[in-house]
């Protein structure tokens, strides 16, 4: 088979989205072109761009979202921002892309593909691993983290009696005592032209919560999150859940619908609103929205917070992995 690797841009690949969302599979939302765009132009810093796209004929079969510094390969992205990290691969073809893509490296004088974090079930543990094994490259695996997520079920009082005891009694109690403390209204908003408008009160909550949050946000960060939130809403992924306590924005979430699957990325509250657990209720109604709309998976993302084992999520592990290239 004849195979052409080519040399991409951002705007080469966000202007053949149309095709390439088709016929490659883009694991989840940080792996989305628009996503790696905006995470290059806030962090790339001095390391090489590095897009390729695998064809044959006029049919792509993968892309590699890549940076080069030295001579390490690594994913576009950071464990800081990016929850899990993969390829973008057309099913089935995992073993032809690897295979040519290895080979280019290795060409071009690449002697490590430095590759983190992975998801267990990503195309990057499950094919590259054994490929590049096979061609006799040494492979370093190892756990990292883990992610949490949910199978959603179809309704509200499914999803109570999937939690224990305890912890259902106490998301009815503090859902009680919210809406018997005045006026407390809940909204999830698919975000269009009014991003800017919900994500200066998303930041303003944010640098009212504990240090190391605020901390965070320092002005890059926040910089990274403006357009960040800017790029998902045009492509119509951005969803921000807000309650607000006697019309007092008191709690917001931010997240990401995509392929059937919500993302909660992250979150913030008032904290004179902490005896009325705004933060966890926030995420709480954010869910129940989420199972209405029919969504099929709660993502609570990276990060072992015992909020989210109580809520039902399910740990996923995450791994880091290391390819020498001799």
């Amino acid at each position: 088979m004849s195979y052409t690797l080519t040399i991409e841009s951002f705007d080469s690949v966000i202007s053949s989205w149309d095709k390439l969302r088709h016929c490659l599979k883009w694991g989840s939302v940080f792996v989305l072109p628009a996503w790696l765009k905006v995470w290059w132009e806030a962090f790339g810093g001095e390391a090489e761009l590095h897009l390729r796209t695998l064809r044959q004929g006029k049919q792509a079969i993968g892309f590699a979202p890549l940076q080069v510094t030295k001579e390490t390969a690594s994913f576009i992205g950071s464990a800081d921002v990016c929850d899990y990290l993969d390829f973008a691969i057309t099913p089935g073809r995992e073993k032809d892309f690897f295979k040519v893509l290895l080979d280019d490296l290795r060409e071009k004088g690449i002697s490590k593909l430095d590759l983190r974090p992975l998801r267990y079930d990503s195309t990057a543990l499950t094919q590259l691993v054994s490929i590049a094994q096979n061609q006799g490259y040494e492979v370093l695996c190892h756990p990292e983290d883990v992610s949490l997520e949910l199978d959603l079920p179809p309704t509200w009082n499914e999803y109570l009696a999937i939690l224990k005891n305890k912890q259902r009694h106490e998301v009815r109690r503090k859902l009680r005592r919210l809406w018997e403390a005045g006026s407390a209204e809940h909204r999830c908003v698919e975000i269009g032209r009014e991003v800017e408008d919900y994500l200066d009160i998303f930041l303003q909550l944010f640098s009212l919560s504990r240090d190391e949050k605020a901390s965070f946000m320092n002005p890059k960060m926040e910089s990274f999150f403006r357009s960040l939130a800017k790029a998902m809403a045009e492509i119509g992924l951005l969803r921000m859940g807000i309650l607000q306590v006697d019309k007092v924005p008191a709690a917001m979430t931010m997240g990401f619908d995509y392929n059937g699957s919500h993302y909660l990325y992250n979150s913030a509250y008032d904290p004179q609103f902490n005896h009325l657990s705004v933060g966890l209720l926030c995420k709480i109604l954010c869910l129940k929205e989420s199972i209405e709309k029919g969504r099929k998976k709660w993502n609570f993302l990276k990060g072992g917070e015992p909020y989210k084992y109580q809520l039902g999520g399910q740990e996923v592990p995450l791994y880091s992995c290391q390819i020498i290239i001799t």
